[in-house]
């Protein structure tokens, strides 16, 4: 049986034929929610409430709330904070980038010569 499709089907694919860019976008926001769903499913594995959880990090039960929600904003060493208390570490690393993704190359190359002269002028100081 073939899946419905549902108004956040038919935003997501508007949005997607609008800007190519759009389903990276959506994958990277599935790939954090994936992460975090591992990452409270270890929490509660391990038997820790938030608060617990919150103790060790030095911060409240609502943010460690925000933090699983997946609905925060949550910076990148909050994560690793929250991850190195469950006994986790987060991983990250340089991909190249989707032809979606990597649209900046095709705009006269502006986007390049300003970090290659940044990193010249970097490199003075």
């Amino acid at each position: 049986m073939a899946k419905e499709s549902d108004f956040l089907d038919e935003i997501v694919g508007e949005r997607r034929t609008k800007n190519p860019a759009f389903q990276a976008l959506v994958d990277a926001a599935r790939d954090r929610r994936r992460m975090l769903r591992r990452l409270t499913d270890d929490r509660i594995g391990l038997g820790l409430s938030q608060t617990a959880v919150a103790a060790e990090m030095g911060t409240s039960q609502s943010a460690v709330a925000r933090i699983e929600s997946g609905k925060a904003d949550v910076k990148l060493s909050t994560l690793e904070r929250y991850a190195a208390t469950l006994g986790r570490k987060v991983e990250w690393h340089l991909a190249p980038a989707t032809s979606a993704r990597s649209s900046v190359r095709g705009r006269s190359g502006a986007a390049p010569a300003r970090a290659a002269a940044a990193a010249r002028k970097a490199s003075r100081h």
